[in-house]
């Protein structure tokens, strides 16, 4: 039996020194069981859907690269991954949609913004339509040949990100937003992918998905989709909020980035360095004036919608994303170490 685990943080801070608790998830666990026992406990899936759903996003689920392209555009930009796929991102006004593509496929979804049906539900509707249409498993099962996965979820994973297994190899996992206590945002995915982002525990028999050994080139390209990823999608969110966008800062990023290496280096998770420089030093050192400013961080989430999610269902974190004031946005991500840094910078008409 193997056992593997990563912790789930986040932290906020704003200043003028106004704190805000840090938060730590429990453990993701892996374990392998035995091969005759994974003998006696595959069983077959079904080939029709368990739940029947329809609308325009879930019909895209398997399409092909080509048919995307045709019906969308090309997208603004392609975002690669540590994961096989590459992200394809269509950033509308008011909605927000990544497409991952393998081999010339769709294999997964995210997407937030009004107007988005995943019928029987949509974007924006209550979690107790959700729990009405689709009886939530703490333990949904995914067999691949002769592989199989039980994910386990906790309390809080049921409330926060329900995973509803769709039919045989689809899944949906719904973001509800903790202080709404509605549907913030949807991510479909084939299971296989489910299993690459390792994002509940999970009893697994057989084998685990091979993921990419990345060089650190291919680790930067990736962090930089990332750190513009976190950007768009803080800018929906405010939109949502009726608050102003706020605008990129290159400078502010570099502030960013380096904490976030610096944190994943020195294997420490805080606002302060190793040597004590806090936000405020971080900024001076990098000759940046503002009126006000606040940072979040956060390690360990597979992506920047899911640290993105994380954030929005924590009160500190929260607070920043949507803070009236601020007008400027630097991120920075290295490997899966986050930090976003607010300013409020004097703005002339």
């Amino acid at each position: 039996m193997r056992k593997w685990g990563i912790f789930f943080l986040l932290s906020s801070v704003m200043l003028s020194f106004i704190w805000a608790n840090m938060n730590i998830r429990s453990p993701v666990k892996l374990t392998q069981k035995n091969a005759d026992h994974h003998q006696h406990h595959i069983e077959d899936k079904p080939l029709w859907p368990l739940y029947f759903i329809e609308g325009s996003l879930y019909e895209w689920m398997d399409q092909s690269s080509n048919a995307l392209i045709q019906e969308f555009g090309q997208p603004v930009y392609k975002a690669p991954t540590p994961y096989g796929y590459t992200w394809w991102v269509y950033p509308y006004e008011d909605q927000y949609i990544q497409f991952g593509i393998e081999n010339q496929q769709v294999v997964t979804i995210y997407a937030t913004g009004p107007n988005i049906s995943i019928d029987p539900v949509s974007i924006g509707d209550p979690y107790e339509k959700v729990v009405d249409r689709f009886p939530l498993s703490e333990q949904p099962v995914y067999t691949s040949g002769r592989n199989q996965y039980e994910f386990k979820l906790s309390e809080e994973d049921v409330e926060t990100r329900p995973l509803i297994q769709l039919n045989a190899g689809t899944f949906m996992q719904l973001y509800v937003d903790q202080f709404t206590s509605r549907i913030s945002s949807v991510r479909l995915l084939t299971g296989d992918v489910l299993i690459r982002h390792q994002s509940y525990e999970m009893t697994y028999f057989g084998e685990l998905p091979s993921i990419p050994d990345l060089d650190d080139d291919e680790w930067r390209t990736i962090e930089k989709a990332r750190e513009r990823q976190i950007f768009d999608i803080t800018n929906v969110i405010r939109k949502r909020h009726g608050l102003r966008e706020l605008e990129w800062d290159s400078q502010v990023s570099e502030v960013a980035y380096y904490h976030s290496m610096d944190m994943a280096k020195n294997k420490y998770f805080s606002h302060f360095t190793l040597g004590g420089d806090g936000l405020k030093e971080r900024l001076e050192k990098g000759e940046i004036s503002y009126l006000s400013a606040g940072e979040n961080i956060a390690a360990q989430y597979q992506d920047a919608p899911a640290v993105m999610e994380g954030w929005m269902n924590s009160e500190g974190h929260r607070k920043a994303m949507l803070n009236p004031d601020y007008t400027h946005l630097g991120v920075g991500v290295y490997r899966d170490y986050y930090t976003q840094n607010f300013l409020q910078k004097l703005v002339i008409p």
